[in-house]
This record gives C-alpha cells, structure tokens and sequence, in this order.
C-alpha cells in the first residue's frame, strides 16, 4: 500500500496540472471502487475549480471552490498519471483505467487501480476533520504539530512493541511497514522493545530518523516495489536505499556489522531488523 512519501509524490505531480484549475469534466467508467462513487460524481465536478489540493495521511484532498472537498485513496494499487496534453497520443483506457479528471488547462489526470480498494469520493470542507476516514488521525510527521515531546507523550503508557505502536494512525499520520522499519534501524531500536521502556534520547533519536527518512523517500520520488508510479508516470527509486526492508537474509550494510538482517511478523506484518545493530 503507498505510504506517506508515495502520496506526497503523487500529489506534488499533480498540484501544477490540478492546483487552480477547472475541471472541464470527468469521465467515470464504472459504479464503485472500494465504495460506490458519490451520487452524480461526474455532474458534481464538471465545471468546478480546484482552489487547493492537499495531503492528510495517506488521503489526497482537493479543495473545491462550492465548499466540496474531492478526497482520493489510492488503496493498495491505485496510482493516477498526468497527460497534459490531451491532442497528443493519449493512451486508450484499459481495463483497470477507471476515472479520467479531463483540466480546462489541458492536462488529464488518469486514476488507475487494478485491485479496486481505492476510494474517490466528496464531502463537505466542514467534514475534513470529523469524516469517518479522516477522523481521530494523529499529527503530520514533517509537520510542526509533531515533535519528539509529542512522539514520547504518545508511547510513553504503551505497553505493545514499538513496531506496532508507530502504526497506528492515532499516533502519527500517514506511517507504514516499510518506513517504520526503517527509521527503527536507522535509530538502532529493536521493533520488540516496548513502547513505554524507550528512554528519552532514544525517542529524540526515533523522531529525527521519522522525518529524515520521509524526507529523503520523498526526495526519491518514494519507493516502487509493485504498483506505486509517480503522477509523471515514473517509477520512485528510494527501494534501492532500503537498509532493512525486503532484506532477509542479506548481509547488513552498516560498517563493521557483519550480520544477517532477520524478518519477524508483528501484527500480521513482516519487520525487517538486524539484531546487531538495532538494540
């Protein structure tokens, strides 16, 4: 499933073609995604201006200029491609080609999702914070609502391995397995250990490795391991960095280590760790 660094990639590429524009119309090409579409979606969105378009967690929002918020999810294969210009070689749709956003300024924005748990749908601006999907979603990770006081008053009467605990959405917005374990081994902490024993420089540790890695999975347009695409229609790169995830059996590449990263599953989820490095 794409996490934070995906969708902020994703919505990067598509704020100059969708930021500020009208939607000239949409082409919808079946009932329902993951939820049935909203009711008169197509007519819903012809004509409006998208005045701002935006990330929360893994939702992309577009802010549009009726008090209508367009809110996408792209699921676990969902990816959307911009062909900005639409007289030239526009590829034909296929099968798992499902929306088209057709931009008075010439760019068509193409919402592709092969397994369909993606969601397309608008509410109300009023509903952003209380919506079922949105509610109760805890602070951005590179945001100025998060910091390493907040991440510790978080875990600190949490009694479940520390793996676990970043994921919960409550805690921090928009964290997944594969950067979870990859701050934990960039802040040499076990996934084991429990939330509430982190001492204080390890949860300051904990918080700067969150942000650098986000930070530099986005700069690589994040990480492609199946489905993910940048709006360009480019692969991310960031999955050629991974110094633990997709690693079993690999031979750790900090210096001087020597040891095998190993895989345990945790709350159904395989982490990737080495027992060397990460205490």
């Amino acid at each position: 499933m794409p996490e934070l660094p995906e969708v902020e990639t994703v919505t990067r590429g598509l704020i100059p073609v969708m930021e500020g524009h009208v939607v000239d119309h949409v082409v919808q090409r079946r009932p329902n995604l993951r939820f049935p579409f909203p009711e008169n979606f197509v007519d819903r969105m012809a004509g409006r201006k998208i005045d701002q378009l935006t990330r929360r967690a893994k939702y992309i929002l577009g802010y549009l200029d009726d008090g209508q918020v367009l809110l996408i999810h792209l699921g676990m294969s969902g990816r959307m491609t911009i062909h900005d210009d639409r007289t030239i070689d526009v590829p034909a749709p296929q099968k798992h080609d499902h929306v088209d956003f057709v931009m008075q300024g010439g760019a068509l924005v193409r919402f592709t999702d092969p397994r369909r748990f993606g969601v397309i749908t608008l509410i109300g601006a009023d509903e952003v914070a209380t919506h079922k999907m949105l509610a109760g979603i805890g602070p951005e990770p590179l945001g100025n609502a998060f910091n390493a006081a907040v991440l510790a008053a978080g875990i600190v009467k949490r009694a479940s391995p520390i793996k676990t605990v970043l994921l919960d959405q409550k805690l921090v917005a928009g964290l997944g397995n594969i950067y979870v374990c990859e701050a934990l081994f960039r802040s040499g902490i076990a996934p084991d250990r429990l939330a509430k024993d982190l001492k204080p420089d390890e949860i300051d540790r904990l918080y700067r490795e969150i942000r650098l890695v986000l930070e530099d999975a986005i700069l690589a347009g994040g990480s492609s391991l199946k489905d993910h695409r940048q709006a360009n229609g480019e692969l991310g790169y960031f999955q050629h960095n991974f110094r633990v995830y997709g690693r079993e059996g690999d031979v750790c590449n900090a210096p001087e280590c020597g040891s095998t990263v190993q895989r345990i599953v945790q709350a159904g989820r395989s982490t990737f760790f080495c027992p060397t490095c990460q205490r």
